[in-house]
């Protein structure tokens, strides 16, 4: 019977290295500080977009039912 010789994985997390040349994270970090990449945004609320998109289409939805009721369609 064969033992295997239980070897421990390197449990750092590398994740956060860099793998760019210094060059090109340079080139990365001055593209991200300038135009459009520069502005610091609220992060993403999808709750709130469908919050809205339901007032939308709750508002649109009884326009068009005055709407008919008006031009006599019901």
């Amino acid at each position: 019977m064969q033992t295997q010789t239980a070897t421990q994985p390197d449990k750092t997390d590398r994740s956060y290295q860099n793998r760019l040349k210094p060059e090109d994270q340079q080139r990365v970090d001055e593209f991200i500080s300038r135009g459009i990449n520069s502005v610091e945004r609220k992060p993403f609320r999808p709750g709130l977009m469908m919050l809205m998109l339901i007032g939308v289409v709750t508002v649109l939805s009884i326009f068009s039912q005055f709407l008919a009721n008006w031009a006599g369609v019901y």
